[in-house]
């Protein structure tokens, strides 16, 4: 599996956790949700750190250019 599909797999994961935390609130059952307010957190958190660690490479759908190197202003002199 390559870095990408490991980064996609990860962000779906964070939404899932988001849906899991927001659950309770979204159904009225807050002080039953106890188990989905922790586990939905901590599904985001560790799938947003596991992500955060594989941003690090390159990704060929990720690439980039390269600042030109004019600037945006330009100067002239009399």
């Amino acid at each position: 599996m390559s870095r990408c599909t490991l980064r996609y797999i990860f962000t779906i994961l964070i939404y899932a956790g988001v849906a899991i935390f927001l659950w309770p609130y979204l159904t009225g059952h807050i002080s039953t949700g106890l188990l989905f307010l922790v586990g939905g957190i901590g599904l985001a958190v560790i799938s947003g750190i596991l992500r955060a660690c594989l941003m690090e490479g390159d990704c060929p759908d990720r690439i980039t250019p390269h600042p030109t190197s004019h600037s945006s202003t330009t100067h002239t002199q009399p």
